[in-house]
C-alpha cells in the first residue's frame, strides 16, 4: 500500500505547478473589479475537486460569490468529515513593497524555508492551505484509502466577511451534515514545533468618518478658525488607548475572559524568544497592553487597530488645505464572551460621544465574528494530535490564535459540529501583507499530514 510521503514524491511537481496555477488567479474578492476572477476560482476548484475523486461537485450560487461544494460518500454508516476553506485573497497592495508580482508565483529560498517557498497573494491564506486538502482527497482516493465520507464547502467571500455564507448554511444543513469540520487556515509554532489552534479571536470592523467644513479650505485663511477633521481624527483615534495601552471604551473589557493563573503558565510553555521576534519584523522592542506577555497580547487580549487613515491631500508637492473630511478603517479583535456586535455599537456610541461640536462622526460597521474555542479533549482534537504525532514525530502544542475565521463560531451554531484548525502556515509567511510566501515543505506536509487525520478520526469513531 502506497503511503502518502511516497504519492507526495511521486507527483511533487504536478502538485506544485497546479498550485503555482491557481495562485495565479487574482481572485480579490474585497475589489469588484476582480468579480470575473473570483468566479474563474471558483470553477477551477470544481474540476480539481472532481479530479481528486469527489463523486458530486457543484457550483453553489449565493447572493455573493459562489461556494464550491464536493463530497464522496463511501458508507452513510462511517464518519463525515466536512472540510471548509476559501478560494478569495486579499488585495495585493501596497504593491510597490513586492520583490515580485503578487500574481506571478515565484519560488525562492528562505531561511526559515530552504526547500523554498512559493511567494504570491493567497500562497499561504488560503489557497495553498485550501489545497493541501484537495490533493490528500486525491491520494486517499487514488490509492483506496479513503476511510471515511468527506465533504468540501470552499468559499469565496472570507477576506470580505463571509456573509453569505451564513445564508448558504441555513439553507443546506441537511447537506452539510457532519460529524466534524476540518480547516486549514492558520498556522504553526515552527517546523519542527509543530501545533494545533484551539482559539481565535472574534472581530468587530469598522470605518468611521470625520466631516468638518463644507468644503476643503484654505489652511491659512481658515487655519485655527475651524475645526480640522484629520486633526479631530487623529486625536480622536488616539484616545481610544490609556498610558497603558488599556482600550479607554466604557464597557468594552465587560465581558473579555480572564484566564487563570495556570492557563497563562500553560501558555507560556511555548517557545518564544522576544529578540528573534523583534529581528524578524525589525523593530526595536515589543509593544502592547501592561501586564501581558507578547503571546497573550496578541492571542487572549483584546486589541483596537488602525487598519488605514486618509484625508486631504497626499499627491506630489504641497497643497494648503484644511480637509472637509478625514476616514479610518479600525479593526478590534476580541476574545470569548465578547459579543462583535455589542462591541460595535459600544464602539459606536463611544467615538460619536467624543467627538467635538465642529464636526460630525459617522461609524460604519463592516462585518464582524465571534470567538472561538476549541476543546483539546474533543475526538478531533485527539485525532489530530495523532496525525501530528505520526508525520512530525512530535506531539503538537495546543495554541490560541491571535487571527479571526468568524465563520467556525457560525458552523457550531448552524451546524452543531466542533472545528478542528491544522495550520501547516508559520507567523513569518506574511499572510495579508506584501510578499506572502508558503513554504513548500509545510505545503506537503500538509497533505501528508491530512490524511492521517481522517484515518484516526475514522478508527476512534468506531
Amino acid at each position: 500500500m502506497k503511503s502518502a510521503k511516497e504519492y507526495i514524491s511521486e507527483h511533487k511537481d504536478r502538485f506544485l505547478n497546479e498550485l503555482i496555477e491557481l495562485l495565479k488567479i487574482p481572485s480579490i474578492s474585497a475589489d469588484p473589479a476582480y468579480k470575473d476572477d473570483v468566479v474563474k476560482t471558483s470553477e477551477v476548484i470544481k474540476k480539481s475537486l472532481e479530479k481528486a475523486g469527489c463523486d458530486h461537485v457543484e457550483i453553489c450560487k449565493t447572493p455573493g460569490y459562489p461556494i464550491v461544494y464536493g463530497e464522496k460518500i463511501i458508507d452513510e454508516n462511517l464518519p463525515t468529515i466536512l472540510v471548509y476553506g476559501h478560494y478569495d485573497v486579499q488585495p495585493p497592495d501596497p504593491i510597490n513593497l513586492w520583490d515580485s508580482p503578487p500574481f506571478e508565483p515565484v519560488i525562492k529560498k528562505t531561511q526559515l524555508h530552504p526547500e523554498g517557498a512559493i511567494f504570491a497573494r493567497g500562497s499561504c491564506d488560503d489557497k495553498g492551505q485550501m489545497y493541501m486538502h484537495v490533493k490528500a482527497m486525491e491520494y486517499m482516493t487514488a490509492t483506496n484509502q479513503l476511510p471515511c465520507n468527506v465533504k468540501f464547502m470552499i468559499e469565496g467571500e472570507e477576506e470580505v466577511g463571509s456573509e453569505s455564507l451564513g445564508w448558504f448554511l441555513e439553507r443546506n444543513r441537511e447537506k452539510l451534515a457532519n460529524d466534524v469540520i476540518l480547516i486549514s487556515d492558520t498556522g504553526m509554532i515552527a517546523n519542527d514545533i509543530p501545533s494545533i489552534t484551539t482559539g481565535l479571536r472574534g472581530l468587530s470592523y469598522v470605518e468611521v468618518e470625520v466631516t468638518g467644513p463644507n468644503r476643503d479650505l484654505h489652511s491659512g485663511l481658515y487655519g485655527g478658525a475651524v475645526a480640522n477633521p484629520i486633526n479631530v481624527l487623529t486625536k480622536m483615534i488616539a484616545s481610544l488607548h490609556d498610558e497603558n495601552n488599556h482600550i479607554t471604551i466604557l464597557g468594552f473589557y465587560d465581558d473579555v475572559e480572564e484566564l487563570s493563573t495556570e492557563e497563562r503558565s500553560k501558555m507560556a510553555e511555548a517557545p518564544f524568544s522576544k529578540e528573534n521576534y523583534c529581528k524578524a519584523l525589525n523593530i526595536e522592542d515589543v509593544y502592547g497592553e501592561k501586564g501581558y506577555t507578547t503571546n497573550e497580547r496578541n492571542s487572549i487580549r483584546p486589541t483596537l487597530d488602525v487598519n488605514g487613515i486618509w484625508g486631504g491631500y497626499i499627491g506630489e508637492g504641497a497643497k494648503t488645505v484644511i480637509a472637509s473630511q478625514a476616514f479610518a478603517k479600525i479593526s478590534m479583535r476580541l476574545v470569548p464572551d465578547q459579543d462583535w456586535k455589542k462591541t460595535t455599537e459600544l464602539f459606536k456610541n463611544h467615538f460619536e460621544n467624543i467627538a467635538p461640536k465642529g464636526v460630525k462622526v459617522k461609524v460604519k460597521p463592516h462585518h464582524g465574528g465571534q470567538a472561538y474555542v476549541t476543546p483539546i479533549d474533543s475526538l478531533g482534537y485527539r485525532a489530530a494530535s495523532k496525525a501530528y504525532e505520526n508525520t512530525f514525530g512530535k506531539t503538537p502544542i495546543p495554541q490560541r490564535s491571535g487571527g479571526s475565521i468568524p465563520i467556525v463560531a457560525l458552523f457550531e451554531k448552524e451546524l452543531k459540529s466542533k472545528t478542528i484548525l491544522m495550520g501547516f502556515g508559520l507567523d513569518s509567511d506574511a499572510i495579508h501583507s506584501p510578499n506572502e510566501h508558503f513554504g513548500i515543505w509545510n505545503y506537503l506536509k500538509g497533505i501528508e499530514t491530512i490524511p492521517q487525520f481522517f484515518h484516526y478520526f475514522a478508527e476512534m469513531s468506531k
